[in-house]
């Protein structure tokens, strides 16, 4: 079963609209639901730029799906980046959640840019739609600014740092971490499977749910074995 919920990132709190697949119980305001029973996916679905919204949102999604007993989170992202703070709040909500995080890049046009990137390299199953791309992680001053030299050379080295680690700590290609931050590499969908940056190009949810089936999903209390042959939409 599929729980989901979408918002487009704005400067207000979320406005969530719900639709629930065989279950009867509304999930209002924010992720309010009966016990699931171990079967269910939670999707939560964020477009727009990555700020304390963002983070909000998916602090309550991961609240609920841990609550709930559903055996995962699907995060279906579309941004064009944002804040590090933020994104840095939500890698660590991902990193101790004790329900796997599937990071999904969809749909069809849609893009994981920026602060993008490490949210999607830092799922436990990080996966793609067709006609979509990744990458260009070099940080920015707010507002459009210039930083000086030294400050650019930390902030830059700062960064490449993280995201390393987060290649590392999940497999993934810890050399295109670093040049998607140092050089604004960005590539597609089937170069980044290629490339070993995402686990799954998958065209829609149903597509999604059966390649996710059977892999392992590494959390605090251990490994997890993913089973979505049974999932509806």
């Amino acid at each position: 079963m599929l729980l989901h919920s979408r918002h487009r990132g704005c400067s207000r709190w979320p406005r969530l609209t719900t639709v629930i697949v065989s279950l009867g119980a509304a999930l209002c305001p924010i992720f309010s639901l009966n016990p699931a029973h171990g079967s269910e996916i939670v999707v939560a679905t964020y477009e727009g730029v990555i700020n304390p919204v963002a983070a909000e949102y998916l602090h309550d999604a991961l609240t609920f799906a841990q609550s709930s007993g559903a055996q995962a989170l699907i995060l279906k992202l579309d941004t064009p980046g944002g804040l590090d703070t933020s994104m840095r709040l939500m890698i660590k909500d991902m990193t101790a959640s004790t329900t796997p995080v599937i990071v999904y890049v969809a749909p069809s046009g849609g893009r994981a840019a920026s602060a993008g990137v490490f949210l999607t390299m830092a799922a436990h199953v990080a996966a793609m739609a067709p006609g979509t791309n990744i990458g260009a992680a070099h940080p920015v001053a707010m507002g459009g600014g210039e930083m000086d030299s030294t400050m650019k050379e930390k902030v830059e080295n700062d960064a490449v740092a993280y995201i390393k680690s987060i290649a590392d700590q999940h497999g993934r290609n810890v050399s295109w971490a670093e040049e998607a931050v140092r050089k604004s590499v960005s590539v597609t969908e089937q170069e980044a499977i290629k490339l070993k940056i995402i686990d799954i190009v998958a065209e829609n949810m149903p597509a999604l749910l059966r390649q996710v089936n059977g892999r392992k999903g590494n959390l605090p209390t251990g490994s997890l074995t993913l089973s979505t042959d049974e999932a509806t939409l």
